[in-house]
């Protein structure tokens, strides 16, 4: 299968615009043979919008978004990642991505688990849970949301669980480009999974995005990487290169969980 991300947007947009400008990328990635498009974290409202625009803006999983975007998958013939604020039944409001088949057919919703800051804890609940792994195009696919790729035990449990790709809807800003240029590499390599991380560019506010959104193969290489502007890229996943890298560098295989208990016990 081939991946493609979205990076951008580079200026703030309504979900009218947003939801155009994800269709016409969907087009443009199926014409370029890609299965699977990924846009970036909270792309169909902006990120740093504040809490009330969050809360005014979020809808429920099968919302009017949700279908518009089911539409647009059907029409291009291609699945599709997507950030948005939740509003969850419960009331609360989350930092989600969704997940959507070439079929239109939605498959998971990811609710972000490790809120980053005040910045997402005065607009968002956390997570409870990481979304299931799902096969796309015959890829097995997880999926975190920025700050959940920064904590290794997120990507390990999904690689534990058969991910192949790890799709991660991202809004990195300056000054932290090491997470794009090394952090994610590393998350591909320890794992032996390929992660397709999709960023954000341009400014928002007091936030300014670094781009850098990549696709990268399980030995920790790219295999595509945007720049700092808006950006559609492309690469192709092969499991069989996951497998190859699993027998050539066998962590998955070599662990002692007997080991590593105390990472379940809260920090004194």
């Amino acid at each position: 299968m081939r991946v493609a991300i979205l990076q951008g947007l580079d200026a703030a947009v309504d979900k009218p615009e947003a939801l155009a400008r994800l269709e016409a990328a969907a087009f443009d990635a199926a014409s370029q043979g890609a299965g699977l498009l990924i846009a970036p974290e909270m792309f169909l409202t902006g990120y740093n919008i504040g809490p009330d625009a969050v809360g005014q803006m979020a809808e429920a999983v099968d919302g009017p978004s949700a279908q518009q975007a089911a539409g647009i998958a059907r029409a291009a013939g291609i699945a599709l990642i997507y950030g948005y604020p939740e509003r969850g039944a419960d009331g609360a409001v989350y930092n989600a991505a969704m997940v959507i088949d070439a079929g239109g057919k939605p498959l998971l919703n990811h609710r972000k688990c490790h809120l980053f800051g005040d910045l997402d804890r005065n607009a968002f609940s956390a997570g409870q849970d990481l979304a299931p792994v799902v096969t796309i195009g015959g890829v097995k696919v997880g999926v975190l949301i920025c700050y959940d790729v920064e904590f290794p035990e997120s990507v390990r449990r999904l690689a534990l669980a058969g991910a192949e790709l790890i799709a991660v809807p991202t809004a990195l800003m300056q000054p932290f480009d090491v997470i794009a240029k090394i952090v994610v590499p590393a998350r591909a390599f320890e794992n032996q999974v390929f992660v397709a991380y999709a960023n954000r560019s341009g400014s928002e506010a007091e936030l300014t995005y670094v781009g850098l959104s990549c696709i990268v193969a399980p030995d920790g290489v790219d295999l595509a990487r945007a720049g700092r502007g808006e950006e559609l890229i492309v690469a192709a996943i092969d499991p069989a290169v996951a497998d190859a890298a699993r027998a050539a560098n066998p962590y998955l295989a070599d662990r002692r969980p007997e080991l590593y208990g105390a990472l379940t016990r809260e920090r004194a």
